[in-house]
């Protein structure tokens, strides 16, 4: 912090002679000036120090468009304080890598050398960015101002300030084989209220949480919790997550006690092997002191660690078109071209409940061409064999009441392709045999699944299946997987990802409420697309709801199922139930399957954190709307100026029926003219919703 000189003061002696008024005058004015300085310093300094903390040559970096400021020191560890529109709410954070001694002893790259800033760069960057799948939009605006900071041992740390949001990574020069054995990373917080908190239980987890509404001083240090997590301020929100991981482990945050938030990540791993009879389940038996170890062939002089993300919001619906998740993914790898989003017709959530029909339905043959029927006749790009299609000790071993070969050459026929799902551990020990025969086949992609870590060589396993599945050009929908943190956008056949409490957990449990689907928009899919699986055709409000697994019903109405199609973000999106109750419920079927899975444009009307949704977003010339609420009653007014003016349009609103507050399949569907000028009331029943299809006027 620069302080302006003090003024001087003289004093000079008189020997009897009194000085005149006026010089008295200017030697109290003087003096009052110089207590004023100095009290003005010290109120800067105590200010300066509670929010800021005091440096010794401050830097600072501000969104382009000046609402965040982001205040480093030039020490190490790093210590860093962010104010959005002019209230702190993060003082002296800390950053910094803890390397183990090289395997070289003569290398002197080591920890210990650092103790200065050797160099500091500058940069922005502002261009117009075209993703291959357009997840929230056809273009993305990349705007930022950039800082480097190179210590002298040429580890350096980039931070990169966003309209959106603030992220950080470490890059380091070493020229032998190292390891790490820690990451700091403390994020201290000013003012918050709470933080919606997704509690865990171990590192072995498919992250697959609720949002647990927390003090942050209540959480303990024996608590942590996986990515991505919201904090909540007086005035703004903070969603934390990571992008560019690669090659290292996921990050976990652990409560302190305090209003702070740790970071603390799973060590690799010695040795691991199946639990006893199970082909997914592992047990760890021994994991190394480090969090990471380099793979690197000596004189390999670089690397990049993941992105610290943190996303922050002046109001809920920036949440939803956050776009940093993509913006510090690692940059396209593959050709794209053959990579298309689509609907699936998912059979393990319905149990293969097929009825109507002259067959034996089941895990057969008979059975998935029905399904591939069901896909053709509604403009469905896919059918999913999920669990049971392949004896569990191979995947290329298939059970004897299946023809793959023969379901996917009906598929072709019909224009269906087909996805198979594997078990991650059985599909690795024979991966080059296996998807050769995939590809081979005819199949589209693979659902791998029970991953269920994030350690350093299951990050690396992530990257593997992209990389071997992109070049025999199949697609990836990870399931029992940790949250989306940059893969996408360099391999864009990693098409969606579950990491996600989803509508499976209706079969088993009851704590998939209307509030809950109305954290994850503004927490979990900041990550990234989400493979919730939505489409209950049973529909059931919470005092009648019911678990079943093998006949699944929803806790919410059937408008809110509906609208999940347009809120919740997946280039490949399922429909859950079953092909037959999606006969039998033609109306609704024939409008989810007029919904795209891809979006050109978005823009929120009206949104608040686990009280409600209405977003519209734009494929091609037509609009979509979508609005889900939670358990009570909404009355929404809704503006529709998004749309272009002087052009007339025809909406299709699919909405929930006068009795769905005891009735939750009571749906409506109403038709009528519309312009840019156009406002109406929306009524969602509890754990409601609403969704619109939006055409010009013929």
């Amino acid at each position: 912090m620069a302080l302006h000189p003090l003024p001087t003061l003289s004093i000079e002696i008189y020997n009897g002679d009194s000085p005149s008024p006026y010089h008295l005058y200017i030697k109290i004015k003087i003096l009052m000036n110089y207590l004023y300085r100095i009290i003005s310093v010290l109120i800067t300094f105590l200010l300066f120090n509670t929010h800021i903390s005091v440096f010794a040559k401050p830097l600072q970096v501000t969104s382009p468009d000046g609402s965040i400021k982001l205040f480093l020191s030039e020490t190490y560890p790093i210590e860093y304080s962010i104010s959005v529109s002019g209230s702190m709410i993060i003082s002296k954070a800390t950053a910094a890598l803890y390397f183990n001694e090289p395997n070289n002893p003569h290398n002197p790259i080591t920890i210990k050398n650092i103790k200065n800033i050797k160099n500091i760069k500058r940069s922005s960057q502002n261009r117009l960015l075209t993703p291959h799948i357009k997840q929230k939009s056809a273009q993305i605006v990349e705007h930022y101002n950039q800082i480097t900071l190179i210590f002298d041992n040429q580890q350096t740390v980039n931070f990169r300030v966003f309209n959106s949001g603030v992220a950080y990574r470490f890059n380091t020069f070493m020229t032998d084989h190292f390891a790490i054995k820690n990451e700091l990373a403390q994020f201290k917080f000013i003012d918050s209220t709470r933080t919606l908190f997704p509690a865990e239980k171990s590192f072995v987890s498919h992250n697959e949480r609720t949002y647990e509404s927390k003090q942050l001083s209540a959480i303990t240090k024996n608590e942590f919790a996986s990515l991505p997590l919201m904090v909540e301020f007086n005035k703004s929100k903070l969603v934390i997550t990571e992008s560019g991981l690669k090659d290292y482990p996921g990050m976990w945050l652990q409560g302190t006690g305090r209003e702070s938030l740790r970071a603390t990540f799973p060590k690799t791993i010695v040795s691991s092997k199946l639990q006893k009879g199970s082909d997914r389940n592992e047990v760890i038996e021994q994991r190394s002191p480090f969090i990471f170890e380099s793979k690197l062939a000596p004189q390999a002089n670089s690397r990049s660690f993941p992105w610290r993300i943190l996303a922050i919001s002046k109001d809920d619906s920036e949440l939803l078109t956050n776009q940093l998740s993509y913006l510090l993914a690692d940059e396209l790898a593959i050709n794209p071209s053959w990579v298309k989003p689509g609907q699936v017709a998912w059979d393990w959530w319905n149990a293969n409940n097929v009825y109507g029909v002259d067959f034996i339905a089941g895990i057969n043959t008979q059975t998935y061409k029905y399904y591939i029927d069901f896909a053709a006749k509604n403009g469905i790009e896919y059918i999913i064999l999920d669990e049971g299609w392949h004896h569990l000790d191979s995947v290329m071993n298939v059970v004897e009441d299946i023809d793959v070969k023969e379901i996917i050459a009906y598929g072709k026929l019909k224009n269906v392709d087909v996805i198979l799902w594997v078990i991650w551990k059985t599909l690795d020990t024979q991966l080059t045999e296996a998807l050769d025969l995939f590809a081979h086949w005819g199949a589209a992609g693979i659902k791998v699944d029970f991953m269920q870590r994030d350690d350093q060589a299951m990050v690396n396993y992530y990257w593997k299946i992209a990389r071997e599945t992109a070049k025999r050009k199949l697609l990836v929908n990870f399931h029992g997987s940790y949250k989306p943190a940059g893969l996408r956008r360099a391999y864009p056949n990693v098409i969606t990802r579950e990491g996600v409490r989803g509508l499976e957990h209706n079969k088993w449990a009851n704590y998939i409420t209307a509030e809950h689907n109305l954290t994850l928009p503004f927490i979990r899919q900041v990550a990234g697309p989400m493979d919730y699986t939505p489409g209950a055709m049973s529909n059931a409000q919470p005092n009648n709801f019911s678990i079943s697994f093998a006949r699944p019903m929803s806790k919410t109405t059937r408008a809110h199922q509906v609208a999940m199609y347009i809120v919740y973000e997946s280039p490949l999106q399922m429909l859950a139930d079953s092909p037959s109750a999606y006969v039998k419920e033609s109306q609704t079927t024939e409008f989810i399957t007029a919904i795209p899975t891809v979006w050109d444009e978005t823009h929120v009307i009206s949104a608040k954190l686990a009280d409600h949704i209405v977003i519209a977003r734009r494929n091609g010339t037509q609009w979509y709307l979508g609005a889900m609420g939670n358990s009570n009653e909404h009355k929404i007014n809704v503006d529709l100026s998004f749309l272009p003016a002087n052009k007339r349009f025809e909406m299709t609103l699919f909405k929930d029926g006068l009795n769905a507050d005891k009735f939750a399949s009571d749906h409506k569907i109403e038709t009528k003219p519309v312009t840019h000028n156009s406002t109406f009331i929306l009524n969602l029943a509890p754990s409601g919703g609403a969704a619109a299809i939006i055409k010009e006027a013929q």
